[in-house]
């Protein structure tokens, strides 16, 4: 399959239908997702990254029907990962002495992976490339999300290939913004950024304010994931700087494990004393076990407050709650308020194992947190709803 874009440009990338899981089994992928590589024909032709390698072969093929491969006069590695470059060394097998241009850690991580000296040709912010009637400009978007990260700019179309930056793993056919069903989209594109972008957050502001200030027109924002914007791309540049800057709704997420009911109980008091208080707060109930972690943490990004629970099992809390919170610690969460709950039957730590992970997690603990033993009963369970009104009132 290929898409052509503008005149010039043309989608030849992969769409995976069949994609669950991405970066082995830490990212859910439930819309499947799109390896998106574009082929600029002109005066020069350059080819802007690749695909995943189990799609190399049909790649090329598909390639090869839209452009001699000898007429490749520039390959473009935006990013060195392999959902990007994969296809690259089944490509330099036949083109071995076309320049990649890339940036200096992109050489240096496509060498570590592929164990190949292609002809690299290291470029930074600001150098570029003259295509005949067009240019390509190159920036250098460091960090967002791996070392060698960069995006490039095409004159003329006014084009931002923006590689990881805007995208989402959205598989559509329809390719672009305002075709796409727009709650499906914007889902996609929170998730994406809640869960692999959300740690560069203070990097990615200062970049976007970088690119801002060269006051490039652009017509389309083409990622190297999901749709390509083109109906008002600024749109979601602007979501990025506030979902960069301490984002939060009105919303409470109450994640807990439970091992007979009893924390899940608790949770739902707490969950009726929050919602007493005030009506209009949404609040979200996940069980850590039985529910998927990147959802979770798609909606921990989104609200103002966290609640997490555990029972106590072998002095600790259970392994599901724990995995949430590491993952949390990493993405460094800002500007969330948090407390600790959890039923016991004898030693008892988990709310406090829970309040350790939660401060180490950057978040500001609201109270001690509330532990009821063995199965809240009536008087238990009234406790757990007036912590839930007292924590609404202290937001």
């Amino acid at each position: 399959m290929s898409f052509k874009i503008t005149n010039n440009v043309t989608w030849v990338g992969k769409i995976d239908w069949e994609l669950r899981n991405f970066h082995g089994d830490e990212y859910s992928t439930h819309r499947g997702s799109s390896y998106n590589s574009y082929l600029i024909k002109g005066k020069k032709n350059v080819l802007i990254d690749t695909v995943w390698e189990p799609f190399a072969k049909e790649f090329i093929e598909n390639l090869k029907k839209e452009i001699n491969l000898e007429d490749i006069d520039y390959i473009i590695a935006n990013h060195g990962e392999v959902d990007h470059s994969g296809a690259l060394p089944l490509l330099l097998k036949e083109i071995p002495n076309v320049p990649v241009y890339c940036t200096a850690n992109g050489a240096k991580i496509l060498k570590a992976h592929y164990h190949e000296d292609w002809n690299f040709v290291e470029v930074k912010t600001g150098d570029s490339l003259d295509i005949g009637d067009e240019k390509l400009t190159f920036v250098e978007a460091r960090m967002l999300h791996w070392p060698d990260s960069m995006m490039t700019y095409m004159s003329g179309d006014n084009i931002l290939f923006s590689n990881d930056a805007f995208g989402q793993h959205y598989a559509s056919d329809l390719m672009y913004n305002d075709l796409v069903d727009q709650s499906e989209l914007y889902q996609e594109a929170i998730k994406y950024y809640a869960n692999i972008l959300t740690p560069f957050s203070p990097i990615l502001t200062k970049k976007i304010e970088e690119i801002l200030s060269f006051n490039l027109t652009v017509n389309m924002i083409a990622p190297s994931h999901g749709i390509i914007w083109r109906d008002n791309p600024s749109q979601i540049i602007e979501k990025y700087m506030d979902w960069a800057k301490g984002y939060s709704e009105n919303e409470i997420v109450i994640v807990y494990d439970t091992m007979w009911n009893a924390t899940r109980k608790m949770a739902e008091a707490i969950a009726d004393g929050i919602k007493s208080v005030d009506k209009d707060v949404t609040v979200k109930l996940f069980n850590a076990a039985h529910s998927d972690k990147n959802d979770i943490i798609t909606e921990m990004f989104k609200s103002k407050a966290i609640l997490v629970g555990s029972s106590t099992v072998n002095k600790s809390i259970m392994s599901a709650t724990g995995g949430i919170l590491d993952m949390i610690k990493g993405l460094g969460l800002k500007n969330k308020k948090a407390a600790a709950f959890g039923s016991y039957g004898w030693s008892g730590e988990s709310v406090s194992l829970l309040n350790e992970r939660l401060k180490g997690a950057k978040l500001e603990l609201v109270n001690d947190g509330i532990k009821e033993l063995w199965n809240p009963d009536v008087e238990g369970l009234k406790r757990c709803k007036e912590f839930g009104v007292d924590f609404s009132k202290k937001l």
